[in-house]
Formats: structure tokens, sequence, C-alpha cells
């Protein structure tokens, strides 16, 4: 009896990932592309499935039934990635169609918060949990929905994105959506340094090394020592991150939120001001039913398996 395996692909600005997992949550090959390299997005897709073919060629008695996509504003709806500002490809590219036709297997894309979300709930913290958010506090700040079991897409493909919900009307942050004030500008590891260089100027402090060099783990060892500016820093990223999620539980009421990424590893420094202002802002009828916690997911694997949960799931539904 073959073994159904499918293949799991991360599109970054830089690095594209790739793995081919089993429907437990191993992965059996993985390998990554540099994605600047392929200017044209069908010769991208039609390289990397030949790739992924091979590779499964490789592995005895394995059935390859599809790819799972995560990638900046996938959309799941459309198989399209829409206006993606850090991709080779400009406008609306049909990146599930070109996969198709490459590989002659089925596709899903969606974008990778998303995905990673899907796989917090195939392999992950959240096996048994159908009503819960997972945040990724990268260089932005990405989210996924979902709500009753289900990945919460709207109407159109792109519902859920909290990093670009504006917590700060009137402020000179600029986001990389051309809006100012947005989450993402302040609870990401790019926000969190526009915080630490502020509360620096604020205490007519120098910085401790070249402004430029400054990134959050510096921040993050800066704190771990004592560093008030940097303290403070992670208490201000907090408590606008708390205060965020205690307004988007109104609408979704889940009963748990992820914590996943590298502003996540800082620990208590994020998630102690992030659970105070949840709490001093969450209506009451809410107190008490929202556990905020890091993802249970492997931050080297979590992309992979993100997007090929994708699959998995959709096979598991057909299969019902």
């Amino acid at each position: 009896m073959s073994e159904k395996i499918v293949a799991g692909i991360d599109i970054g600005g830089t690095n594209t990932k790739y793995g081919l997992v089993d429907e437990y949550g191993k992965i059996l090959t993985r390998g990554s592309l540099h994605t600047p390299d392929y200017a044209d997005a069908f010769d991208f897709a039609k390289t990397l499935s030949d790739i992924i073919l091979k590779e499964t060629e490789k592995l005895p008695g394995s059935d390859l039934h599809g790819f799972g996509v995560g990638s900046p504003n996938g959309n799941y709806f459309t198989g399209t990635i829409e206006f993606a500002p850090n991709l080779p490809w400009k406008g609306v590219v049909p990146l599930a169609k070109y996969f198709r036709e490459a590989s002659g297997l089925p596709v899903s894309i969606t974008n990778d918060a998303k995905a990673a979300a899907m796989g917090e709930m195939i392999f992950g913290g959240a096996r048994n949990i159908r009503h819960f958010f997972f945040i990724t506090l990268g260089t932005g700040l990405g989210s996924g929905i979902v709500s009753d079991g289900k990945i919460v897409y709207g109407h159109d493909g792109f519902a859920g994105e909290m990093g670009h919900m504006i917590v700060k009307a009137g402020s000179n942050r600029l986001c990389g959506c051309g809006r100012h004030g947005c989450l993402e500008t302040y609870a990401s590891a790019t926000g969190i340094r526009k915080s630490y260089m502020k509360f620096l100027a604020e205490k007519d402090q120098r910085a401790p090394i070249d402004p430029e060099q400054i990134d959050s783990a510096f921040i993050y060892n800066q704190a771990k020592k004592g560093d008030a500016a940097a303290l403070m820093a992670f208490d201000y990223t907090g408590e606008i991150l708390g205060l965020a999620l205690a307004n988007a539980v109104t609408l979704f009421s889940p009963e748990v939120i992820f914590l996943f990424g590298g502003l996540a590893r800082a620990g208590d420094l994020i998630f102690n001001p992030t659970i105070k202002s949840f709490d001093e802002n969450i209506l009451k009828i809410y107190k008490g039913k929202v556990r905020i916690i890091p993802s249970s997911l492997n931050e080297g694997d979590a992309a992979i398996l993100g997007a090929a949960s994708l699959v998995w799931h959709d096979l598991k539904n057909v299969a019902k």
C-alpha cells in the first residue's frame, strides 16, 4: 500500500522553502530555491514542480497527492497571488494554475499566516480547538482566524488582516500597506525597533551600537540586561498588542490565541505585558475564557507544515 504524501511550499521574498510531508506531519525531505532568480512565475512553478516530482521518486512507495502553497497575498478562493510587494511577480499571478499545469496535481494556496494557522490546527496545539487566532510576530504581523474549525477567508479571501488594523490614528509610523498606525508598525520586529529608538530619544540616550544594526534580537538581549528603554519597548509593544487582541475577541470569541515568530520567542517579556493589557481591556463577558499561549509548532518546520496542511485539510474534507 502506497504512503500518501503532499508537498508544502512556503514562498518568501528571498527564499522559497519546500518539503514533502506525510499525514503525521513528518517532513520526509526538504529544500529551497532563491525566489528572485525566477522573474517568470510559470518558470518558477515548473522548476519547483519538477524538483518535487523527482524528490517523490526517491521515496519508494510514496504517492504525491497535491501541492499546498503559503505565500504573501495568496488567495485561497482564486489560487492567485495578488500584488505581493516583496515577490518578483507583479499584479495578479495565477500561481495555482501554473503549478497544476506543471505537475498535473491539485494545488491549494493561501497566505502564509493562514497556512500556519492551518498547520497549528492539523499538526500543532489546536488539534482539538475549533475557535482560535494564530498571530505571527515577525518582520510584520500576520494572522489567521479559525472559527468552528474553518479558516475565515471572508467573501474575497483576504479576511483576518489584523496586522493592518489601525491602532494609533494620526501616527507617523508608515506601514508597508501605505497607511499609518497599523498594528504591525507597533507589534512586530520592526515595530519594537521603532519603539526602542523612540524611548532612547526620550531619555536623551545614544544607541548602544550602530542604529542600523539594532534589531529585535538585540533589543531582547538589552532587555534581559535591564536596559530601561528595551524594557519599555517590550511593555509598549505588549500594551498595544493586548488591546488589539481584546478588540478582535469581541468579533470572533476564540478559545485560544497562539503567538508565533521571532518576537514571540521573547517569552515573558512579550507575553506578560500582552496578557496584562488584554485582561485590562477585554469585555467582561469574555474574561477568563481566552488563553494567550505560544504556538507549539517548530519555527523551522511551521511554514512547510502549514502549507502542507492545506492539502491534508482538503483531502480529509473530500473523504468525509
